[in-house]
């Protein structure tokens, strides 16, 4: 038993003691008796173990002694009949459980009133000498030895009243430059990223007169990009100047400010033209549940119903609440509830999108659909992209094979992240170039493994898997997208994943519209599934994607992703490769086409085992699922 107060560990130990027992007849063991002796305020509590025979009954006699803090024993009221006779256990008016629970109750209460008389006594202490005396403390209650060992005090960090901070944009060099080189120092900053934080690019070009970063204060004072950082170290006056800090004048009103979280950039924001319609809609309609095709559909209503509502309410003619019925269906502010047309006129059933049955999987849908006007898709794309670059620059290991995923939680990168994440509800995907929308998705894919560890934790099981890959969706373009539908049903061309009988996108599905035509496989080396085996998890960009997946692959290939043996005549690759089979060819076009990602000494051994007449076996590694934080 241990607990903790003011930097002091308290560890109570009780001493041990052996009772041996009748294993061959246990039913022998008579009930214990109690003796109380007031006169020298001692208790006996004797249990006889009894046998068939007399040599094998005996005795077992524990006396236990009050310590001189603990209140005199007081005997159950059984006791005061006669406090010369012994009380048997038949008796009713006794109760060993009862004493016990009394006895415990006392001394904890004597263990608490001794700790705080101790901790008393080491506050009073104030010479240096003496509290080093106090290191271990021991004294003893009866029956239970107590040790009190201080905690040895944490390094402290050193205390800056000044502040360094440095602005800065995601993918920049000279910013990771300085941002690597304070880590190294040692040196508490505050990083500042417009990409992130737009309202502080004003502000940047206010104080240096132009939009280059980084740029780097000592309080309020600019000292400069990382030329100028670099100049201040290599004469020896960056230690000087980062002493005046720490025991100079707190930072003060002039300094730029550190990013304050739960407050948003509110850019302006223009409300779609139809949504006025619209909240007149879910007013008036009649929206209920409806028997169609022996089942039934929830939360739905018919065309017809919302024509007439259209012309109660706007006044307007047959055809033109027709065509407001298709463009409500475009924006998809409303949906058929069997995917068959846009809208119209008639019984067909139709839904609002946040009545979906899918919305409660979609971690990006908060309450209410996004109602403002949809941004275009590339505006989006980019301002993602920036911000998950910013959170792996802040929260991720230099090589990205490690991500701090609790420290992603907390911060307000993500926070925004997040918030963000909304204006995918009902954005038009139809208008992404064939490249842009590899990038965007490859980037959606990994920034959603990310948000499904921090929100539901990595898998640890297959079964987990299968949840984790298949249930964490968005709302993207009026739809909903899995991880796997993702990864099988865009970027593969809508093929089925390993181990699956069907495609994820059936025939009349409006997100084959969006899935790539041609697959590329180098997509499986730009995915960071979460776990220790996948690729680094990475962002890219859509005008130079494919040169990324290639330096995506070699990076990969270089780090885990194939080992020769050149006894064993065996390539070991990937599991990526047995999974994906079909995306990559049979087994000698496999190692053809990994020539090309090797270094040049992999590309040697596979060449040289290639080249002779000698068979090539092929094993695969064993995945790692463990999750790569």
């Amino acid at each position: 038993m241990g607990s903790e107060e003011n930097g002091t560990e308290i560890q109570i130990q009780n001493p041990t003691h052996t009772q041996t027992q009748q294993h061959s007849n246990p039913n022998n063991i008579a009930s214990p008796e109690i003796h109380a002796n007031t006169s020298n305020n001692q208790i006996e509590i004797t249990s006889h173990y009894g046998g068939d025979d007399a040599e094998s009954d005996r005795h077992v006699t524990l006396v236990v002694h009050p310590h001189s803090l603990l209140p005199m024993p007081v005997p159950p009221q059984s006791f005061k009949s006669n406090e010369n006779d012994a009380v048997s256990s038949n008796d009713s008016n006794f109760s060993v459980g009862s004493f016990l629970r009394q006895r415990s109750s006392h001394l904890s209460a004597a263990i608490v009133k001794r700790v705080s008389s101790l901790r008393q006594s080491m506050e009073e202490k104030t010479n240096d000498d003496e509290e080093e005396n106090l290191e271990v403390t021991e004294f003893s209650l009866s029956g239970v030895k107590v040790t009190v060992t201080p905690k040895p005090e944490e390094e402290k960090e050193t205390s800056f009243k000044g502040r360094i901070s440095f602005f800065s944009k995601s993918n920049c060099r000279d910013c990771t430059a300085v941002r690597r080189f304070f880590k190294e120092k040692g040196i508490r900053y505050v990083e500042i990223n417009v990409d992130v934080f737009g309202e502080r690019e004003r502000e940047l070009r206010e104080r240096t007169g132009s939009g280059s970063v980084p740029q780097i204060f000592f309080n309020e004072k600019l000292i400069g990009g990382l030329v100028a950082l670099n100049s201040l170290r290599n004469s020896g006056e960056f230690d000087r100047r980062v002493a005046e800090i720490v025991a100079g004048k707190v930072a003060g009103g002039d300094s730029p400010a550190p990013p304050v979280y739960g407050f948003d950039y509110v850019e302006e924001e223009r409300a779609d033209e139809m949504v006025g319609v619209v909240r007149v809609l879910r007013l008036r309609l009649p929206i209920q549940d409806r028997l169609r095709r022996m089942k039934m559909v929830k939360n739905c209503f018919q065309g017809n119903e919302l024509v007439e509502a259209l012309l109660q309410n706007f006044h307007c003619a047959r055809n033109e609440a027709v065509e407001i019925g298709k463009q409500l269906s475009k924006k998809h502010f409303i949906h058929h509830v069997f995917g068959e047309n846009d809208f119209e006129e008639g019984n067909h059933l139709y839904r609002f999108l946040e009545h979906e049955p899918f919305i409660p999987r979609c971690f990006n849908f908060h309450d209410t659909t996004n109602d403002s006007e949809p941004k275009p898709a590339d505006s989006i794309f980019v301002r993602l992209t920036k911000i998950m670059s910013a959170i792996l620059e802040s929260y991720a290991s230099d090589d990205r094979q490690h991500v701090d995923y609790e420290a992603i939680s907390r911060s307000e990168e993500f926070r925004r992240y997040v918030n963000l994440t909304q204006d995918l509800q009902r954005v038009n995907l139809l208008e992404l170039s064939e490249n842009e929308k590899l990038a965007f998705f490859l980037n959606l894919y990994n920034a959603m493994v990310i948000h499904a560890v921090i929100s539901v934790g990595c898998p640890e099981g297959a079964i987990d898997r299968r949840s984790f890959f298949s249930d964490f969706q968005y709302l993207v373009g009026g739809h909903p997208y899995s991880l796997n539908m993702i990864k099988n049903g865009i970027l593969r061309c809508n093929r089925r994943s390993p181990y699956s009988l069907v495609k994820p996108f059936s025939t009349g599905d409006k997100r084959l519209e969006v899935a790539l035509i041609k697959l590329n496989p180098l997509l499986h080396f730009g995915l960071c599934n979460g776990t220790k085996s996948s690729p680094n998890v990475r962002f890219f960009t859509p005008h130079r994607v494919v040169d990324e997946l290639r330096g995506a692959a070699r990076e990969f290939f270089e780090n885990h992703g194939i080992e020769v043996d050149l006894e064993k005549r065996t390539v070991y690759l990937t599991r990526i490769f047995k999974w994906f089979s079909g995306d990559f060819g049979q087994e000698k076009e496999i190692l053809l086409w990994i020539i090309n990602y090797l270094d040049p000494n992999k590309a040697g051994l596979v060449t040289h085992l290639m080249g002779d007449s000698g068979p090539v076996h092929i094993s695969y590694q064993n995945y790692d699922w463990s999750i790569n934080s």
